[in-house]
């Protein structure tokens, strides 16, 4: 069984803002996959479906994003689910806007929900890297990441989302490699 679990805020407040990518991104896996709501309770949404004949939960946090830890961690554990069959998807402040990256393991670069996440299961699972770009000043971040993206950025954000979630069976089948490049075509026209 593979968890993916997308970072983000809850509530209509947040909904558009850079930071709820990886809210967004689960949205659309929730849709494009055709999952069906599995245990939603105070701390989590969950929706459970097939990616390619692979068993697949999609996870969504409802304690605020610096508490996106805890809630997994026990779900994991009651699951147990391994950490390789964790998927991440973020924002990445260190990416220019629509650039997707992959990596496995690492440092989270300052990204409170990935710092607790690190926390409770360790930092051995994979991310998906969704850049919303930096605003300059490191000042800045905090009320940068909490903005809705912008009239160009939206012009080219729902291509993208759609692009990975066609995509996201090549990460269950363990080719990230194939994931970045076939993506990274598409994000070329997209961002023409």
């Amino acid at each position: 069984m593979y968890l993916i679990c997308g970072l983000g805020n809850p509530g209509e407040k947040y909904k558009e803002n850079r930071h709820n990518i990886g809210f967004r991104i689960i949205e659309e896996l929730i849709s494009f996959y055709k999952m069906k709501e599995f245990k939603t309770d105070k701390l989590k949404a969950t929706y459970k479906g097939l990616i390619n004949n692979h068993e697949v939960i999609l996870f969504k946090a409802l304690t605020f994003m610096n508490l996106t830890g805890t809630a997994l961690n026990t779900f994991k554990k009651f699951y147990k689910i391994d950490i390789n069959n964790i998927i991440i998807i973020h924002d990445e402040l260190d990416l220019k806007f629509g650039k997707i990256k992959y990596k496995k393991g690492g440092g989270n670069s300052g990204h409170n929900g990935l710092e607790n996440i690190d926390q409770n299961i360790g930092s051995d699972y994979a991310r998906v890297r969704f850049g919303i770009g930096h605003p300059g000043n490191k000042n800045l971040v905090e009320n940068y990441v909490l903005e809705d993206f912008n009239n160009n950025e939206k012009l080219v954000l729902d291509k993208l989302i759609k692009n990975i979630c066609k995509n996201f069976y090549l990460l269950i089948e363990n080719n990230p490699q194939k994931f970045i490049s076939d993506l990274s075509e598409k994000q070329f026209t997209s961002l023409k």
